[in-house]
């Protein structure tokens, strides 16, 4: 019989055994979890300074969020879209109020969201627009990640993203990030709409220069173009705003949302955009067996609840301050550039030293739980819940490796 003490090898060679390898994960295997933190098989807790991709913005098993799903659980969990029920209607009543939009069309995970926000974008530039048929262009920017859908990856610029995926869905025009002439340049008769990241963060938690979303804005209004904004990773706090647009007091015509509105718990994504774009849609041109499904809507409106506080966006500026002037702070002594805003930083380690990947190892072994991206790239996000001591605790181990 394993021993307790000994079980993660074991689960680790199974999940290799069995699974697809289109991950590359920790050799951790995590069993319980609560707020910040998660306790392997073995017994041994992590600070979790991933949260799932933002997908864990308030934490793991939050209190607030579990109960309205277990009450949700003993009641109903699925409809389908044939019908309405009762968290339906208030769930995107409550988003539509936290975005600013008329109308909000609900999906489950975010790249549905995305190819949602692209076939509703293509629509717009057809019957609103004029574009001619077959000819829509959407304009996206370099170093982008919006999902992995065909469609999606066809405007990849990552090759293990896009490499043996072909032929490629047509129709995208690729620019540089916060490259505002660029993006001038690019746009003509068949542009129906601009798709950005506000902040990339699988690229490694690239800032784009001061103005470039205002820039962004006044080009798309200027020109007739739809400014679809991915906030996926960035929306919901994590920034220190509730949308990482508002940091720079940005309105794009379309939100596209996922991750943290699920809590954590269930996958929900959503697009939200006034009536005069989401509109175009009518019965049967598209749809969804899960989306909007009431244990979804009943945990996204508990989530939404929160954000309407304001408190996890304060949170997140506050001790993101202090994670920023940690991080900062060994620049020159192992790392070579800290980019992000909020609970969120890139940070790029001094290649000599190590890879990301080691890092990450490294980081592991001391009780912290982090990703790397593109070589000696980190990205930390803990949850928006982190306190200042468990930013130092992780800081402190992450100092420890490179001076190792």
């Amino acid at each position: 019989m394993t021993s307790i003490a000994n079980r993660t090898a074991p689960a680790v060679e199974e999940a290799e055994r069995h699974t697809a390898h289109n991950y590359h994960p920790l050799p951790v295997v995590i069993a319980e979890a609560e707020g910040a933190w998660v306790t392997d098989v073995d017994g041994r807790r992590y600070l979790d300074c991933l949260a799932g991709y933002s997908a864990l913005n308030f934490g793991h098993r939050h209190p607030a969020l579990i109960t309205v799903a277990r009450e949700q659980l003993d009641r109903v969990t699925l409809t389908s879209r044939a019908f309405l029920h009762d968290q339906f209607g208030p769930f995107c009543a409550d988003l539509a109020r936290l975005t600013g939009k008329d109308m909000v069309l609900p999906m489950n995970s975010g790249a549905e969201a995305v190819e949602t926000a692209i076939k509703v974008s293509r629509k717009w530039g057809y019957r609103v627009k004029g574009v001619e048929s077959g000819k829509a262009t959407i304009i996206v920017a370099d170093g982008n990640f919006h999902g992995r859908t065909t469609t999606i990856v066809s405007f990849s610029t990552d090759p293990d993203a896009r490499a043996d995926y072909g032929p490629y869905t047509p129709g995208f025009v690729v620019v540089p990030y916060g490259d505002a002439d660029a993006l001038a340049a690019a746009i003509d008769d068949t542009t129906v709409a601009v798709l950005l990241e506000p902040i990339q963060g699988e690229a490694g938690v690239l800032v784009p220069p001061s103005g470039y979303l205002a820039a962004v804005r006044r080009l798309c209004t200027e020109r007739n173009v739809l400014f679809v904004a991915d906030e996926i990773q960035s929306g919901l706090g994590r920034t220190g705003a509730t949308f990482a647009c508002d940091d720079e007091h940005v309105v794009p015509d379309m939100y596209i949302l996922g991750k943290a509105l699920g809590g954590g718990i269930v996958p929900v994504s959503a697009v939200a955009a006034d009536s005069a774009i989401l509109g175009v849609l009518r019965p049967g041109e598209h749809g969804s067996t899960f989306g909007g499904n009431p244990l979804a809507c009943a945990v996204a409106r508990a989530v939404i609840a929160l954000l309407e506080t304001g408190e996890p966006q304060a949170r997140a500026l506050e001790v993101g301050a202090h994670l920023h002037r940690r991080l900062n702070a060994l620049i020159g002594h192992g790392l070579t550039a800290v980019r992000g805003r909020g609970l969120w930083a890139g940070i790029d380690i001094d290649p000599a030293l190590m890879t990301g990947r080691e890092a990450s190892e490294r980081l592991m072994a001391r009780g912290v739980l982090a990703k790397d991206t593109h070589g000696s790239t980190l990205r930390l996000a803990p949850p928006l819940v982190v306190t200042e001591e468990e930013i130092d605790m992780a800081v402190d181990a992450l100092e420890a490796v490179l001076r190792s």
